[in-house]
């Protein structure tokens, strides 16, 4: 009976299959991993409408990137004398600013948000590496556990490779290579198991209450914080030295290959970034972390599910840098010198 039962779903299942293909329609693709996007299994679809799928869809198959953002590049201007446009115009759903030396909150959208924060989390592997002590000359090799991650782009590390632990972390931090960050955990002392409940331990000393660790890569949406959270994650990663230097290195070459940023404020002028880490899954969306230095003050900006054009998470950090400029500016003026709709929007 249990066979007849089976046969007759395979049947029904090979059955709709038939139609669709017939029908000139993509047969569905069965989810992989936990951020596989269907979109991006099939080279000859349309680019989809998700900004994750298209973004693959450029790095897997060549497809035309799209327009990047107007605010994100480089000439983009870091004044306004609208900062009420600037708010309006910011795509990420989350967004907070906070002078960690004072505690003062300067903007904040969603701070509260608990939810899946991607590749931000090599941060908190990062520091859990440092706190070990471990020998940062000590040669760690590939292995095949670190290239399978479940990432929907291949690793640009091979099986076989011997990389010293300052090679992992600078890979893992300045181009968010999955694999270092892979291999940094696997070969930490107690194993993966011991590293992510020193990554947890780590979290809550740093009263990051909101927060939970399940691997040191990102791509798991279990791995979640909040804005409040990450604020305290990137101060403490900027405390750092090694960090601080990994963060903001525009470039790094090894192993015969030369590995960028993704951070692309990075080395631009007018921008002092003491620490940052990008972030991107279907679930978590564009995500930005830096510690800045902005008219003398140490600001923690936090940027979580960026949504829309390519670099929206840049573009955002530029409108909030233009409404932080125009608070500043007003400050040091005087009332008569804010500019236009200054007032009241820094705490919504």
């Amino acid at each position: 009976m249990a066979w007849r039962h089976s046969g007759w779903i395979l049947g029904l299942v090979c059955m709709t299959a038939a139609l669709l293909a017939g029908a000139g329609w993509p047969l569905p693709v069965r989810a992989q991993v936990a951020n596989f996007h269907p979109c991006n299994a099939q080279p000859s679809l349309p680019i989809c409408l998700h900004g994750y799928g298209r973004r693959i869809a450029v790095q897997r198959w060549g497809a035309v990137p799209e327009a990047l953002d107007p605010d994100a590049v480089a000439k983009a201007s870091l004044v306004t004398q609208d900062p009420a446009k600037e708010i309006e115009k910011l795509k990420a759903t989350t967004a907070f600013v906070q002078d960690m030396d004072t505690s003062e909150v300067l903007f904040a959208r969603d701070e509260a948000a608990v939810r899946p924060i991607a590749s931000l989390v090599k941060l908190m592997t990062a520091l859990v590496v440092m706190d070990a002590d471990l020998p940062m000359d000590e040669k760690i090799t590939i292995d095949a556990s670190d290239v399978d991650v479940p990432s929907e782009l291949p690793s640009r590390l091979s099986t076989g490779v011997r990389l010293s632990r300052t090679d992992l972390l600078h890979l893992a931090l300045a181009s968010s290579e999955n694999s270092a960050a892979h291999a940094l955990g696997r070969s930490y002392p107690g194993g993966m198991t011991a590293f992510v409940e020193a990554m947890n331990a780590r979290a809550s000393a740093l009263g990051m209450g909101d927060s939970r660790f399940v691997e040191p890569i990102g791509l798991s949406n279990e791995s979640v914080s909040s804005a409040r959270d990450l604020a305290k994650l990137v101060h403490a990663a900027s405390r750092q030295p090694l960090i601080r230097e990994f963060t903001t290195d525009p470039k790094y070459s090894v192993d015969g290959r030369t590995f960028r940023n993704t951070n692309m404020l990075v080395g631009r002028p007018g921008w002092d970034i003491l620490a940052s880490k990008t972030g991107t899954t279907r679930e978590a969306g564009d995500c930005l972390v830096m510690m800045v230095r902005l008219d003398g003050r140490n600001l923690a900006m936090v940027l979580l599910n960026a949504q829309g054009m390519s670099g929206a998470r840049f573009g955002d950090a530029v409108r909030l840098r233009r409404v932080l400029d125009s608070r500043m500016v007003a400050k040091q003026g005087g009332e008569g010198a804010a500019p236009e709709n200054v007032a009241g929007l820094y705490d919504k």
